[in-house]
């Protein structure tokens, strides 16, 4: 019953089937490019493309001709500031990760900006090191240059001392990370991230922060553990840290601890404040500062035996060339590197381009990282992504454009050629202590897990694989396994969808699942059948097997039965034993008529069933002569709902068209309704149609197909005492059908449609 008050609609037009339709309704022809079309046009030059191409190569042009100077100038250089403090300090603490001395994070919080400046597309992103990509690049410098034991057997290594070696490999995997990236941006391919879900990217980075809090165990406790890198290296790391645990350094872990808890009460007063404070409290920075000069003036380094960062060199060092053997030794731990570090930046960039309503280019920014990582590379830097406490720093304070990135990288380079001195006292245990108070909200990650568990399993079961297997066999085989994972359940989802059986909704046009709603009509030998996902060659025998399930009987055995039952009549027949009269079979035999049944020549039971030498047709469903019995279908029609059906494939082609051959042969109706045009092209196309499957059985909508059953068969609306006479396109009498409900005494006698 419809509802007081509520709006209606009418609608008055003809039954459409799809031929019906294309006849009154012309379509407009549109020219389908070729291959070569496109490659023509890919590659001809005119001036709006080449004026579009250097504005989507360099997309400064685009924001630097709307720049507001009185505006956004004030807010650029205060949050410029800002970040550059945090970017100096993160980056000599996520040089810990990487196992590279200290100050080479700097080069890594300088180079890749410059370049980003000019040719990135976020104006909000704060470009320079990323702990996870850091640790993941650590990993590689450790297994071909390790703490103990000699490096691996690398020609340029001769010749160079320990960090000289480890600058050298990860240089040289930067390097190659951003020829991968931006070989993917030219080739338009950005899309590749859009394969890495938040769910696996939440539980990746959470198990990146776990190895992130390992790792800097040894600088909190202020212990020698060499760096260990491959599958269960975070297990052999605790074993150490636990077996040298009576030789923590006292001064460390007070300095770490009183840093910890400092940096992260005020953390959260920035969080619960943030709406009253002009800007954040660099506390980081704040705290660095005090313990540097207490470093200093207690020397914590020969009193204490406190590791600090020591000798900063002055200035930048000379460029230098990638080594070809470490490309390569580290070719395959170099592609994960370079889609991690362009999807989180990507995320955090798109996160702030809707925000600030700007638009940013996937695969400009994959040619901006990849630039900014091969330039940065070749001045002894690192890979390069964005940290999101560090860009989270430069929006806050006001930052409008790079510009603010640019005065950060300047930030940056008058402490690497002016101030560096005064950070040699510093701790490392404070850089430690840093990271680790850092990871808060990576770490924090792992309360999705109940969520996902609630609503999503498939999303919870990829969340804990992904965190898991990273945890336990590194970042690189984790990704490898998480990505697996997911597409798996991907794949899942799709060759095995929830199929449904529709039937009408009492007074409307629609049809939805029987099993959900109480007040449903279902014509009596009429099926709806849904399949809600695209078929191709892995789920085809899924669809056919759930088709089955919903019509209640195998067609193809039913077929078979009927053509061994009319060998059994005709062999009666010609014996005598059976006579056809005006009232149907007649036994002309006094004993019991059996015949075995002859199922030779298989292939003949599954064509077609045949009567030119009977009589009469056969009533299938009727009582047959001689005890045959042929297992009875008790549906005259059935409709396929193809609306969520994105796709057939040649594979998905063939068992359709088997499937409904044997449905036809059995004398079942079958109707595809709201079938998408491209697919019902490629089926005139693929030769689909033959005299049994024909393109008459295609309707525009499921209640199009309706309304044409129930004209065709009147008997499924109609009751032997006296009804009005059904009018097909305005109301449908449902009383000789078989109405589903759980009160059918509360429900109307006449179901509109």
């Amino acid at each position: 019953m419809m509802r007081a008050g509520a709006r209606q609609y009418v609608v008055a037009r003809p039954l459409f089937s799809e031929e019906s339709f294309a006849e009154e309704h012309q379509k407009v022809y549109r020219h389908r490019k070729s291959m070569l079309d496109h490659v023509k046009q890919y590659f001809t030059c005119d001036a709006k493309r080449v004026k579009n191409a250097a504005l989507s190569l360099l997309p400064i042009i685009g924001w630097m001709k709307i720049y507001r100077i009185k505006e956004w100038l004030p807010s650029d250089i205060m949050s410029g500031v800002s970040t550059g403090l945090v970017a100096v300090l993160q980056g000599l603490a996520y040089c810990l990760l990487a196992s590279l001395p200290p100050w080479y994070g700097l080069f890594s919080a300088f180079f890749p900006v410059i370049i980003y400046f000019f040719l990135g597309t976020s104006r909000h992103i704060s470009v320079g090191p990323f702990p996870v990509l850091c640790l993941m690049i650590g990993a590689v410098v450790t297994r071909l240059v390790p703490d103990e034991g000699p490096p691996a057997n690398i020609t340029g290594f001769e010749g160079l001392s320990r960090d000289e070696q480890r600058v050298l490999v990860a240089s040289s995997i930067s390097f190659l990370v951003g020829i991968m990236q931006l070989a993917m941006g030219v080739l338009q391919v950005g899309f590749v991230t859009m394969y890495l879900s938040d769910t696996l990217v939440s539980g990746f980075t959470t198990a990146a922060a776990v190895h992130i809090l390992v790792s800097q165990l040894k600088f909190v406790l202020g212990l020698q553990v060499p760096g260990i890198s491959g599958p269960l290296s975070l297990i052999y790391t605790l074993e150490i840290i636990f077996k040298k645990i009576s030789s923590t350094n006292v001064c460390a872990v007070v300095t770490s601890v009183v840093i910890m808890v400092v940096v992260f009460i005020v953390k959260e007063l920035n969080e619960r404040y943030k709406s009253k404070l002009p800007v954040p409290i660099p506390i980081e920075v704040i705290m660095t500062v005090i313990v540097c000069g207490l470093s200093y003036a207690f020397n914590f380094n020969e009193r204490f035996g406190a590791d600090i960062v020591g000798q900063i060199p002055k200035g930048y060092e000379h460029p230098i060339a990638p080594n070809l053997q470490i490309f390569q030794e580290t070719a395959v731990e170099a592609f994960p590197m370079a889609i991690v570090g362009f999807a989180v930046a990507f995320s955090v960039a798109k996160v702030y381009s809707v925000k600030h309503d700007y638009s940013i280019d996937g695969n400009q920014e994959l040619i901006a990282f990849g630039v900014s990582n091969i330039f940065g590379a070749s001045f002894k830097s690192f890979a390069a992504s964005t940290a999101l406490s560090r860009s989270a720093v430069q929006e806050s304070t006001g930052g409008k454009t790079q510009i603010a990135g640019l005065l950060s990288a300047i930030m940056v380079m008058i402490v690497t050629l002016a101030l560096g001195f005064l950070l040699q006292p510093l701790p490392k245990s404070v850089l430690g202590a840093v990271i680790i108070v850092n990871l808060k909200g990576m770490l924090m990650q792992v309360r999705d897990v109940p969520y996902l568990w609630r609503r999503d399993r498939a999303d919870c079961v990829v969340w804990i694989t992904t965190c898991t297997a990273a945890t336990l066999l590194g970042l690189d085989l984790g990704l490898a396994v998480g990505l697996g994972v997911e597409l798996i359940s991907v794949v899942l989802r799709v060759q095995f969808p929830r199929c449904s059986v529709l039937a009408n909704i009492q007074g409307t046009d629609i049809y939805k699942d029987r099993k959900d709603y109480i007040s449903i009509y279902e014509p009596e030998g009429v099926k709806i059948f849904r399949i809600p996902s695209p078929i191709f060659f892995a789920n085809i025998e899924f669809f056919k097997s759930k088709l089955i399930e919903a019509v209640g009987f195998n067609p193809l055995r039913v077929l078979r039965k009927r053509n061994i039952a009319l060998r059994k009549i005709r062999k009666l027949l010609q014996k005598g034993d059976l006579q056809w009269t005006s009232k149907g079979f007649l036994n002309t035999s006094c004993g019991p008529l059996s015949e075995p049944e002859d199922e030779s020549n298989v292939e003949e039971l599954d064509l077609p069933t045949d009567f030119k030498d009977l009589p009469a047709r056969i009533d299938w469903n009727a009582e047959l002569p001689a005890n045959i019995i042929v297992p009875r279908v008790d549906i005259h029609s059935l409709i396929l709902d193809f609306s969520a059906v994105s796709f057939l494939d040649i594979s998905a082609l063939k068992g359709l068209k088997t499937a409904l051959k044997e449905l036809i042969r059995v004398e079942v109706e079958v109707y595809i309704v709201a079938c998408d045009s491209f697919i019902l092209e490629k089926l005139h196309n693929c030769c689909f149609f033959d005299d049994e499957v024909q393109p008459t059985m295609f309707y525009l909508t499921l209640h199009d197909a309706m309304l044409h059953i129930l004209e065709k068969h009147p008997e499924t609306t109609e009751k032997k005492s006296n009804l009005d006479r059904i009018i097909t396109t305005v109301t449908v009498h449902h009383s000789g059908g078989s109405l589903r409900g759980r009160d059918r005494n509360a429900l109307d006698p006449e179901t509109k449609f």
